[in-house]
C-alpha cells in the first residue's frame, strides 16, 4: 500500500473506533459477545462496585457504619470551610484516617484544585477531546486497553458503557494534549479510578496534574527511558539497605530486582497490588503529600512483611508481592496507614523520605494543549524504528543492575557447604573466579558499595563508546566480552 491508502486506512479505523463510543449501547450498536461479558448483579458486587464471582459473606462491622458516619458529618463542615485555617490544621490528620467513600470525589476535587483549573482552561478539554477523535495516533490502542481496564469493575464491564465512553475520551484528549507523552499504557487504569469518583473532565484535570504538576511529576515515569522510574529505583535501594538489609540481600540472592516489583508500585501508586479498599486510603494520602509517599509506602509494605518474604524464593516472592498481596494482605487499613506515618518518620530522620525535585530531563519540555498534526509513522500506527537508543540503554541498564544485584548477593552469601565436609568460600581480598571487580577512584570496592548511579554511566558510556568512565570494570581471565 502507498502512503496515501495507508493515511486512508489509518483515518477509516479512527473513525470506526470513535463512531462506536459515540453510539455507545444504543439500538443498534455493534458489539462482539466476547467483549460483553454477562454477570449477576445480586450478592456479587462489594461496596466499591467491584464484581466477585461467588457470594459476598462479609459484613461491615456496626461501629465502622457509625464511625464512617461520624467522620463524614465531620468531613461535610470541612468542606464548607475549606480555605479556614480550622480546616488546614486538621486536613493532614484526617486524610490518614481516611476520607469517606462518600465524600471521595469532592475531597480529591478540593486537594487537586480542579475547580480552579477548570475556569482557567474553559473549553480547552472540548477542544482536545475533539481534535484526539479526529487526530490522534493512540486510538486504535487506546481502544483496546479500555477494553480491559477494570472489567470486573461494574463501571467498566459494559461495552462502550458510560464509563468506558468517558475513559476512552479522556486518554484520547490528553494524548493530543500532552504531546510529548500522547498514551502509554498504564494511564488507562489511572483515570479510571480517577472516573470512579470524578466526571469527565475532572478526571481529565486530575491526570493532567498528576502529570505535570511538581507534586507529582508523573511526567518523567512516562517518558522514554523512564529516568524518573530508575531515580525512585534507586532511591527506594539506598532506603533497602539502609534499613533492611538482609531482606535486600535475599531479594538480590534470589534474583528479584526492584526492577521487577516496584513497576506499579511507581508508575501507578499501587494500584491492583494492594487491596483496593487500602489503595484508595494510599491515594488519598499521595494527593495529598505528593510524590514522596511512594517510595514511603514501598518501605512501609515491605518492612511490614519482611518475615514472610525471606521465607520464600524467587518464584514465591514475586506471588506475594504481585498476586497474594493484593488478595490477603494481612494488616488492616488503619495499622498499614499508622505504620506508614511511622515510616515517613523514620526516614525523614535519616533523610530519605524524599527522592529529591525532578531534575530538567524529567520535567515537560513542551507547552500543553498546542496541538502539531502528527507525521505519517505516528498517522499509521508504525514505530520510526524497532527501539530507540534511550530504550535500548535503559533495557540493557536494567538487566546489568539485576546481573549485578543476584552476583553481588551471592558471592556475599554464607559459604556452600559440599558432601565431603569441606566449605567453599572465597577470600575477602579477592573476587571469585569468573565474577567483574569495580574499581572507582581508584579503590577496589564490592560490588555492592558501587553507586548505582555510576553503574547506569559505566554502561552508557561503554555503549557510546567514549574514553573517559567514571566505573571501570576489571575482566578476570574467567569472564567472556
Amino acid at each position: 500500500m502507498n502512503q496515501e491508502e495507508l493515511l486512508q486506512r489509518a483515518a477509516e479505523e479512527r473513525a470506526t473506533i470513535v463512531a462506536r463510543y459515540k453510539k455507545g449501547r444504543q439500538e443498534g450498536a455493534e458489539i462482539d459477545p466476547w467483549e460483553d461479558p454477562a454477570f449477576e448483579i445480586y450478592h456479587v458486587t462489594d461496596r466499591y462496585g467491584f464484581i466477585h464471582d461467588h457470594r459476598i459473606t462479609e459484613r461491615r462491622d456496626p461501629d465502622e457504619l457509625r464511625l464512617e458516619r461520624e467522620r463524614a458529618k465531620k468531613w461535610c463542615k470541612m468542606l464548607q470551610n475549606w480555605e479556614s485555617s480550622s480546616t488546614k490544621d486538621k486536613l493532614r490528620k484526617r486524610v490518614y484516617k481516611g476520607i469517606p467513600d462518600s465524600l471521595r470525589g469532592q475531597v480529591w476535587k478540593r486537594i487537586l484544585n480542579l475547580a480552579t483549573i477548570r475556569e482557567e482552561q474553559s473549553g480547552k478539554y472540548e477542544e482536545m477531546r475533539e481534535l484526539a477523535w479526529r487526530w490522534s495516533s493512540d486510538i486504535r490502542q487506546i481502544d483496546l486497553d479500555v477494553n480491559r481496564t477494570y472489567r470486573d469493575h461494574i463501571m467498566f464491564r459494559e461495552r462502550y458503557n458510560l464509563k468506558q465512553q468517558e475513559l476512552f475520551n479522556v486518554l484520547g484528549a490528553y494524548s493530543v494534549y500532552n504531546l510529548e507523552i500522547g498514551y502509554c499504557q498504564g494511564m488507562s487504569q489511572i483515570a479510571a479510578l480517577l472516573l470512579m469518583y470524578l466526571n469527565e473532565e475532572d478526571a481529565f484535570w486530575a491526570l493532567s496534574v498528576l502529570v505535570s504538576d511538581r507534586k507529582f511529576s508523573m511526567h518523567g515515569f512516562f517518558i522514554p527511558g523512564f529516568p524518573k522510574l530508575l531515580r525512585y529505583q534507586e532511591h527506594h535501594d539506598k532506603i533497602m539497605n539502609k534499613f533492611l538489609p538482609k531482606l535486600k540481600k535475599h531479594l538480590d540472592k534470589n534474583g528479584v530486582d526492584t526492577g521487577i516489583y516496584t513497576l506499579k508500585w511507581f508508575f501507578q501508586c499501587f494500584l491492583d497490588r494492594i487491596p483496593f479498599k487500602l489503595t484508595l486510603r494510599v491515594w488519598d494520602v499521595y494527593l495529598l503529600e505528593g510524590e514522596k509517599i511512594l517510595t514511603v509506602m514501598a518501605y512501609n509494605l515491605l518492612k511490614l512483611h519482611r518475615r514472610n518474604l525471606t521465607r520464600l524464593g524467587m518464584d514465591d516472592i514475586l506471588q506475594f508481592l504481585q498476586v497474594h498481596l493484593e488478595q490477603t494482605f494481612e494488616f488492616d487499613e488503619d495499622v498499614t496507614m499508622e505504620s506508614l506515618q511511622k515510616c515517613m518518620d523514620e526516614l525523614k530522620r535519616a533523610k530519605l523520605d524524599y527522592a529529591g525535585p525532578s531534575p530538567p530531563n524529567e520535567l515537560p519540555k513542551r507547552p500543553f494543549g498546542l496541538f502539531k498534526e502528527p507525521a505519517f509513522e505516528q498517522k499509521v500506527g508504525r514505530r520510526s524504528s524497532e527501539f530507540s537508543s534511550v530504550e535500548r540503554n535503559t533495557r540493557e541498564s536494567v538487566i546489568l543492575r539485576r546481573d549485578l544485584a543476584a552476583t553481588a548477593a551471592m558471592a556475599e552469601s554464607p559459604p556452600t557447604t559440599h558432601a565431603n565436609g569441606h566449605a567453599q568460600r572465597h577470600s575477602n581480598s579477592e573476587v571469585p573466579s569468573g565474577l567483574p571487580e569495580y574499581k572507582w577512584k581508584s579503590k577496589t570496592l564490592p560490588l555492592s558499595s558501587v553507586p548505582r548511579s555510576k553503574r547506569y554511566k559505566e554502561l552508557n558510556d561503554v555503549k557510546s563508546s567514549k574514553k573517559t568512565i567514571l566505573v571501570r570494570i576489571e575482566k578476570s581471565s574467567n569472564l567472556h566480552r
